[in-house]
């Protein structure tokens, strides 16, 4: 029989089971407001992997993080047990600690009212995707950086039910999400080699070709070998007609105008124009003038960025124009476009780009360095051969991560609607 609802009163509830209330957050934690004591260890915030001393999670993550070295008292002691409103709660939700520590100051502990809370049913309640939305409404003012206070958390109302069934609840969330979240983890590798099979294809087709036996010469590269004897190894800048990149400035966007190219946009063959950002007539105009428009032909690569070294072929003659962090080369008469897009985007090429990088502060390449990158050029005609054969491999590759990708999004959508449904009641378990 279906257990009777009623109204929760509180949208982002909705309904609950008839036995459970609503309550007022104070009336289930309180804040903690205990100083550091000198030696405690550091803590630190992640959403990922929860609440980790920083040595764990430097290690861990190969991240570094500002340990505080005097001042000791500036931070916040948390005990195990308690739960922290970090500053990217607004973003992933309260975390719960299972260790003590000092942490930053901006954090806000929560100290369970063990008497109405099972902690580890408020763990899934307190990092749910509804939960995360409501705590966002209580400021206008969300970005990175934000620092949330006890007030914010005690504006979303929450509720109360039988400490026994919290614990059902907890154990059914815990089994239930570890089920998906190992065929998550087995998803995601999948698509991991898949794109390791592709790149292997790419590197094999443009620096051995696709012909099978044939004779070959030493490449001067320990790591290619031997390459086809036909293939030259030149810089790229006798590949291309022109080397350039887009704008120095950022134009004002518009809602209705032409297509304004940033990194986020290349990606692979063809432009998706409609996510691109909009620039005005007049803006537009000047950057044309000013070299900034890529032709059907060309090919694109990210010059600086965390995306820097990914390639894109522009398969189309709508007008558009490309930022500074966006280089543009344009083929010559004994290039083909789709095989330079290739032999960017292989190992060959992306190796170089990476050495070229040591030692910087940021992820960039340069034009200068950018046309004395060495590629391989093969024969006008064999150049095309490789394309073809590459268009052809890496469709059925990418036909293959689509469907993975697809279900990662279904089955983060499951375990989404479930932790909302368990957690609020809407489902039995």
């Amino acid at each position: 029989m279906a257990r009777k609802m009623k109204d929760s009163g509180i949208e982002w509830i909705g309904e609950i089971p008839e036995g459970w209330r609503t309550i007022n957050p104070k009336a289930l934690f309180t804040q903690r407001k205990d100083k550091a004591q000198k030696g405690e260890r550091q803590l630190t915030s992640s959403q990922q992997y929860g609440i980790l001393y920083q040595d764990d999670y430097m290690e861990l993550t190969g991240s570094k993080v500002v340990t505080v070295e005097k001042d000791f008292d500036i931070l916040k002691h948390v005990e195990a047990g308690d739960f922290v409103i970090s500053m990217r709660s607004f973003q992933g939700g309260l975390e719960y600690s299972t260790k003590s520590g000092a942490i930053s100051s901006a954090y806000v502990m929560l100290v369970p009212n063990l008497e109405l809370v099972y902690p580890r049913f408020y763990r899934w309640l307190l990092k749910s995707s509804v939960y995360i939305d409501a705590l966002q409404r209580t400021t206008n003012m969300v970005r990175d950086g934000q620092a949330m206070r006890y007030s914010n958390f005690a504006q979303v109302r929450l509720f109360t039910l039988p400490l026994d069934e919290q614990k059902s609840r907890a154990d059914f969330l815990d089994l239930e999400c570890s089920s998906i979240d190992k065929i998550l983890f087995k998803t995601r590798s999948s698509i991991e080699e898949y794109k390791k099979l592709k790149q292997t294809v790419i590197t094999q087709a443009v620096t051995k070709g696709v012909r099978g036996e044939r004779e070959m010469k030493d490449s001067g590269v320990e790591w290619i070998g031997e390459i086809p004897k036909e293939f030259n190894p030149v810089q790229l800048k006798f590949f291309c007609k022109l080397i350039t990149d887009g704008t120095h400035f950022s134009p004002t966007t518009v809602e209705n105008g032409w297509p304004y190219i940033t990194a986020g946009d290349v990606h692979g063959i063809g432009l998706d124009y409609n996510s691109a950002k909009r620039i005005s007539e007049e803006d537009f105009q000047l950057l044309v003038a000013q070299g900034c428009q890529p032709l059907k032909g060309d090919v694109l690569l990210v010059k600086d960025g965390a995306t820097t070294g990914r390639v894109g072929f522009v398969d189309s003659d709508t007008p558009c124009v490309i930022l500074s962090s966006v280089a543009m080369l344009r083929p010559a008469d004994n290039a083909d476009g789709h095989y330079l897009m290739y032999l960017l985007a292989s190992d060959f090429l992306q190796k170089q780009i990476l050495v070229s990088m040591a030692g910087s502060a940021m992820p960039r390449t340069t034009l200068t360095k950018l046309t004395k990158y060495i590629g391989l050029l093969p024969p006008l005609h064999e150049q095309k051969e490789i394309a073809n054969y590459l268009d052809a491999k890496c469709a059925e590759i990418d036909k293959l991560i689509a469907k993975k990708e697809q279900l990662v999004k279904e089955l983060e959508s499951y375990k989404k609607s479930l932790i909302y449904e368990v957690v609020t009641g809407k489902r039995e378990v």
